[in-house]
């Protein structure tokens, strides 16, 4: 099973992961933010495995919602989006098998494709597009 750094609260599905709280490890999930880690994104360690190529995982449920203050919605959502442009899977538990990079150029050196329904991180894209 894959070493994951865990960040908040554990998700109430499995994902996958063994979860580990310090290195060495080969993901990042982030099991609950609150209103204020979402708005001010700046937790290090995600940042540094987004940084190396890592798949960093942010488990859904566990994200913090306004639905009677609009500005606010709209700020969480901008942050949210923030976030899956910088590489970030996110998940509401259901399985699907996330690809990362050092998966995807072991498929490509065996000539296969990734399952249907997989899911990339960024830089397995690129490497399954033949940029790596």
């Amino acid at each position: 099973m894959t070493r994951a750094l865990l960040i908040g609260k554990e998700p109430a599905c499995c994902l996958g992961y063994s979860y580990v709280a310090e290195e060495p490890y080969d993901a990042v999930v982030i099991g609950s933010l609150s209103l204020g880690q979402l708005l001010c994104f700046r937790e290090e360690q995600v940042l540094g495995a987004l940084a190396e190529g890592k798949a960093v995982v942010l488990y859904t449920p566990g994200l913090p919602d306004a639905p009677r203050n609009r500005a606010l919605a709209g700020s969480l959502a901008s942050a949210r989006r923030t976030l899956k442009s910088w590489g970030v899977v996110f998940s509401d538990g259901a399985h699907k098998h996330l690809i990362t990079a050092q998966e995807a150029r072991a498929l490509r050196s065996r000539g296969e494709r990734p399952a249907a329904g997989a899911v990339l991180t960024p830089l397995a894209r690129e490497v399954l597009e033949g940029s790596d």
